[in-house]
């Protein structure tokens, strides 16, 4: 370890403090009711069924904040805590789902691009450490040359963090404009649904903070050796 890793240091505690901001609103915000005692899988089912979806399933998964939507299977997936529970954060997480459902009826480009990514940016997840461990190995010129091969697929994972934010924010958007116009929630339940969104959103700035600052150590690695 060189003083290089202090580089990372910041992103190491900003993903922390997003996780523990996260679970603290999360935590907070699952014990409210909606007032009208909507559950998760409804305020879903409700937004794609007004656009036009009614063919696309909302199916429960197990884990813990394991909601996702699958573009591959056109469905949505809850976790049991949301698909079930009828509070503020239930519905908050569902109809930010539901968000990427309709980004991809109206060809939300960002959120196509990342689609693209998604492959490759799996390989480069587990490629770009491998290839840095080897230059590591093999030591002397090798590992100038696998580092840059690192670098190069390590932006990767940078680029993907990057056109996550728009896509994760514009959903949450659609999710409470979605919310409030289809008088899913109430008026003075909108700020609360704001604050779980808004702390799930934190989590991706923290990731792409992160990949960007290991970018930058590793380049800063590169320019140390030449």
């Amino acid at each position: 370890m060189d003083w290089t890793f202090w580089l990372i240091i910041p992103g190491i505690l900003l993903g922390l403090y997003a996780q523990f901001k996260l679970m603290g609103t999360y935590s907070r915000y699952v014990r409210v009711p909606t007032s009208n005692g909507l559950t998760g899988a409804e305020a879903a089912r409700a937004i794609l069924d007004h656009a036009g979806l009614r063919n696309m399933p909302v199916n429960e998964i197990g884990g813990h904040l394991t909601d996702h939507y699958d573009p591959t299977k056109k469905a949505l997936f809850l976790s049991s805590e949301n698909f079930r529970g009828n509070s503020i954060a239930a519905v908050g997480v569902a109809a930010h789902e539901a968000g990427h459902a309709l980004q991809e009826k109206a060809a939300y480009a960002p959120m196509h691009f990342r689609m693209m990514l998604v492959p490759v940016t799996q390989f480069a997840s587990v490629a770009w450490m491998g290839i840095l461990l080897l230059g590591l190995f093999l030591g002397g010129a090798y590992f100038s040359k696998f580092l840059v091969i690192a670098i190069a697929i390590f932006t990767i994972i940078t680029l993907f963090q990057l056109v996550t934010l728009p896509v994760e924010f514009d959903a949450s958007r659609r999710a409470k404009a979605q919310l409030l116009n289809l008088g899913l929630v109430a008026p003075q339940e909108s700020g609360a649904v704001a604050k779980v969104l808004n702390a799930a959103a934190l989590t991706y700035v923290a990731a792409l903070v992160t990949s960007v600052l290991q970018l930058l150590r590793l380049l800063m690695l590169a320019r140390n050796r030449n």
